[in-house]
């Protein structure tokens, strides 16, 4: 139950800390996914929370909900702004070269017969929208890199492409952009949205089972300060 998962709240704000392959929408072929669990995310309050912003189906991580319409408004105006800082972590199937840098590529949703939809780079005027991300390597073991991916867009797959074709590397067990494996390791750790002259909500999920062996880095000072409400780990 995702009310076991509770990393925030407050009476404008819940962050779920959503498990890998749970969908946030319902999928076509009707399985569970997050909506399946709003009424469980009521608590005291009679109105179920509206979804803010989406996570891919195979990414975990924190997941933010709106208790009341104004702070649906008010969130959705902060993601838009650019205001919201997202931090993930992803365990890439090689080393990338160097150890940070800034990849901006932007992109453009393709789809085909053959293959369905996918997100490519696409530097053409008009068609791919601008795509910016910041990755640092935090660790590397056994060929393989932990990295630390700070977004300052939110294109859909932009991390999985970024990491793809921008580094060279894909992230593990992605079925699109990499080799498909039992688990895709991208993981949504941190998550602070301003919220003006209140305290900004901000949640850290700690790292899945399915990162064994791997340690997340220190939380940055800008997260672990500031919140209002209940934070769980």
């Amino acid at each position: 139950m995702l009310s076991d998962n509770v990393l925030f709240i407050d009476a404008e704000a819940i962050v779920v800390d959503k498990p890998a392959g749970l969908p946030v929408d319902e999928p076509r072929e009707g399985v569970t996914s997050v909506v399946n669990h709003l009424e469980s995310l009521r608590f005291t309050f009679q109105r179920w929370p509206t979804i803010v912003h989406r996570l891919d189906r195979d990414t975990s991580g924190c997941l933010l909900l709106a208790r009341t319409p104004r702070a649906h408004k008010q969130f959705q105006a902060a993601f838009e702004a650019g205001i919201v800082r997202k931090r993930y972590l992803a365990v890439l199937d090689g080393v990338p070269g160097g150890d940070e840098g800034v990849i901006d590529l932007p992109l453009a949703k393709v789809s085909t017969q053959e293959d369905g939809w996918r997100m490519v780079v696409d530097a053409r005027k008009g068609r791919g929208k601008a795509a910016t991300t910041h990755w640092r390597t935090i660790a590397v073991q056994g060929g393989r890199a932990l990295v630390l991916f700070t977004p300052q867009t939110g294109r859909t797959h932009q991390l999985r492409v970024h990491a793809a074709t921008g580094l060279g590397v894909p992230i593990v067990g992605d079925p699109v952009y990499g080799r498909r494996g039992p688990k895709m390791l991208l993981h949504a750790w941190t998550l602070t949205v301003p919220r003006g002259a209140k305290p900004a909500v901000i949640a850290v999920s700690p790292l899945p089972a399915a990162f064994a062996g791997w340690t997340a880095p220190d939380v940055p000072s800008d997260t672990v300060h500031g919140a209002a409400g209940h934070a769980a780990a």
